[in-house]
């Protein structure tokens, strides 16, 4: 008997040591669970409500979207209490963030990931209006016309930023970034030729691009892709080019394991439906759940990418 108790003493610290409750997950969501994610109009707010009433009906709680820039959303999810309920849907601009600019008021270490959400390549993306239709084309452009050229971005640490930075450094051209509030605004520039071009991901232009008002000119995944199959890769022009955003869920640290192994496995209950991969599809995203391990790598593998370039000068910072 005294070896049965001290082996569940032993198994009572280990858990609460650990961090797992499961009282806390039984009793969790006990109110309505809210989603930070970035403006209107872009591919993380498409996701966020696209997954938010499939992940209510599951739990049992109403999932309210609420629309922040980059560093206000990282900010309310980093200070908001750690029981699951506040959550930040975001892609690479929110780990990027502090790589790019001082006084970022979280760290990532303020944070804890629950799942990858989709990924997209970029496209590159021009005013129908620019005499260019390839990316050779483009090229020869903006080398004839240095520092005229310039493309649409929403951050510095934003994916059509990184893409742009990218493009000049492997196509030896040298096209200017113009920085706009969030996504929507730049592609309006673009479809009224304000701005020459933009590298956005598909499910932002996909309408546009339909309509005539946008002209794809490649891809910018290593390889071609099954959500663009018409068109070519960046790399097949320029060697070595990608750009690929991934959007994913995180919760503030301090939540504890329980919960966060209670929400990943309800977001792949959501994420592998049949009719989510589709309508994600449809919309130019792919459906990608993950681990929580497997979504902190990702973004530890990007963020040595863009620190690495950034130490070299490749790419300049506002610090």
């Amino acid at each position: 008997m005294p070896r049965l108790r001290l082996s569940a003493c032993v198994l009572t610290i280990a858990t609460l040591a650990s961090g797992v409750f499961p009282v806390a997950a039984q009793n969790f969501p006990s109110r309505p669970i809210r989603i930070v994610t970035a403006q209107v109009g872009g591919s993380n707010d498409f996701a966020a409500r696209l997954i938010g009433p499939e992940l209510s009906r599951n739990v049992g709680q109403p999932v309210v979207v609420e629309n922040r820039g980059g560093i206000l959303a990282g900010d309310i999810v980093s200070k908001a209490p750690a029981d699951g309920h506040t959550l930040l849907l975001y892609g690479s601009t929110i780990w990027l963030l502090p790589l790019f600019q001082s006084h970022v008021p979280y760290e990532m270490k303020d944070f804890l990931t629950i799942t990858t959400t989709n990924n997209a390549p970029n496209l590159l993306v021009v005013y129908p209006g620019l005499a260019a239709k390839s990316v050779k084309e483009l090229i020869a452009v903006a080398k004839a016309r240095p520092g005229e050229l310039n493309f649409g971005m929403s951050a510095p640490s934003s994916s059509q930023n990184l893409a742009g930075v990218l493009f000049n450094v492997l196509a030896g051209v040298r096209m200017q970034a113009v920085p706009y509030k969030g996504v929507g605004p730049a592609l309006i520039d673009v479809m009224a030729g304000q701005i020459h071009l933009m590298f956005p991901t598909g499910g932002a232009v996909k309408g546009f691009l339909e309509s005539g008002k946008l002209r794809a000119l490649a891809v910018a995944s290593a390889k071609p892709s099954r959500l663009h199959p018409d068109l070519p890769t960046v790399a097949s022009s320029l060697p070595g080019y990608e750009s690929t955003s991934v959007w994913g869920m995180l919760a503030p640290s301090g939540t504890p394991s329980a919960i966060v192994n209670r929400l990943n496995r309800e977001f792949l209950k959501v994420l592998q439906k049949p009719e989510m991969i589709e309508r994600f599809f449809a919309a130019g995203l792919d459906t990608e759940g993950s681990t929580p391990q497997a979504f902190a790598a990702v973004i530890k593998a990007d963020s040595a990418r863009w620190a690495r370039l950034i130490k070299d000068g490749v790419i300049a910072t506002e610090k």
